[in-house]
């Protein structure tokens, strides 16, 4: 069975499937914060999908950021290693990129185990 969290016509914003989270790109919603507010709301968000489908941050298995600016990257880690569990690093990749909209400074796709 498939299960999809906040279907729009266009995307949801998370599918589960045989035991595995998929969750779409997540960006800031208050995009007017610095790169650190911004990785704070995207985290956040981050969490709270993965509460809805009974998962953690300590599951994750994959995490593919986007910054608009490498020269976040620093600040970026900085928030992220204050979040993430210790020992429950998961494979990550981060790259430039120019993202949607130009207000966002960072966005992440995130796969989890439940």
């Amino acid at each position: 069975m498939v299960q999809r969290f906040d279907v729009g016509a266009r995307l949801c914003e998370m599918t589960v499937h045989n035991g595995v989270c998929y969750l779409a790109g997540q960006v800031a919603a208050d995009a007017s914060q610095d790169i650190s507010g911004q990785t704070r709301q995207v985290l956040a968000a981050i969490d709270a999908l993965l509460a809805r489908a009974g998962s953690d941050k300590g599951k994750l298995l994959r995490v593919e950021i986007f910054l608009k600016d490498l020269a976040d990257f620093p600040a970026l880690n900085e928030v992220w290693e204050r979040w993430l569990p210790a020992g429950q690093a998961p494979a990550r990749a981060t790259v430039q990129a120019q993202l949607a909209r130009p207000e966002w400074r960072v966005e992440m796709i995130v796969t989890a185990a439940l």
